[in-house]
């Protein structure tokens, strides 16, 4: 057995990566001679890309911003398939506020993470509704992540950063009583939330790894479309804390973001470059140009049709 590991995105495993799950519950790696195992990070390491550079990851799962910018530094850091074709971000408020609108945030204050990135999709989202970026008040959460409930008890008027088909679905607040915008729906450029990721050196190494390896993954995911239920299965093990009905609705929401025109993990230059230029536009990148060479498709198993 050839032992792999994949370091997913975050601080616990959520339902994004049900497609990994699947396979893994399902005994599709170890069929394949492939010993998994799916890691979440140590933040006082760094994110997914730190530990993929310093490779102690065969794979990982991370932001295209992220890996964008790592690019920029010259980091031997590659997508190898995407996991979504829509951004997961949200602007976050309630009904008490009285809020209806992203330019209606002038003089409100805004809990996010205040990264560069952060800060120009924030100001971005108030401009292109006619609103004054500069007016926003922006209270820096860090890496707290402020939920509807916390919106609803006054902590601030609004949030950035909470995901549609996650966190937003969080907590005791009713559905009715909160507003939720997905931010390609108010202004944002397209782009892929999440790619999957490895290092070149592999690649150089062990490309039939590489090969194997996706195709496993690819048939997760078309296995979470197409049986939800195998993702619930698996949630008990690598989710065992978060209510059934909950990792449904967040399941439900997200199978449309892992396939486009019925595939897996294609990277998209019409998601890939618009985010690029929106990123160097808020001087977040040096270039535009940065997406230019920073994934491949070549390893996919459908790498061959139109």
């Amino acid at each position: 057995m050839t032992h792999v590991r994949v370091v997913l995105e975050y601080l616990h495993p959520w339902t994004n990566s049900a497609g990994l799950f699947i396979a893994s519950h399902q005994g599709w790696f170890g069929a394949q001679g492939l010993d998994v195992e799916l890691s979440t990070i140590d933040p006082l390491r760094g994110d997914s890309l730190a530990y993929l550079s310093r490779r102690e990851t065969d794979f990982a799962v991370f932001p295209t911003n992220r890996l964008l910018y790592r690019r920029e530094r010259h980091e031997p850091l590659v997508g190898i398939a995407s996991i979504n074709h829509r951004g997961m971000e949200t602007i976050l408020t309630t009904r008490s506020t009285g809020i209806t609108r992203p330019r209606e945030l002038e003089g409100r204050r805004v809990g996010f993470n205040p990264t560069p990135r952060g800060v120009a999709m924030v100001r971005h989202l108030v401009a292109i509704d006619g609103g004054d970026p500069d007016r926003i008040v922006t209270v820096d959460t860090g890496s707290r992540e402020l939920l509807a409930d916390d919106v609803a008890a006054g902590e601030v008027d609004a949030t950035f950063g909470n995901y549609w088909a996650w966190d937003a679905l969080f907590g005791r607040l009713p559905a009715d009583e909160r507003i939720i915008w997905p931010v390609d729906t108010i202004g944002a450029p397209p782009y892929h939330s999440y790619l999957l990721g490895t290092h070149e050196s592999l690649i150089e190494r062990n490309p039939k790894l590489i090969s194997t390896f996706l195709s496993i993954v690819s048939r997760g995911y078309h296995a979470a479309v197409d049986r939800p239920a195998l993702a619930l299965t698996a949630f008990e093990s690598y989710l065992p804390y978060f209510p059934r009905p909950l990792l449904a609705r967040s399941l439900e929401l997200l199978a449309p973001t892992w396939l486009h025109e019925g595939c897996w993990g294609r990277q998209r230059k019409e998601l890939l470059e618009p985010y690029a230029s929106f990123l160097a536009e808020h001087h977040v990148l040096r270039s535009a140009d940065s997406w230019v060479g920073a994934t491949t498709d070549e390893f996919l198993p459908d790498a061959g049709q139109p």
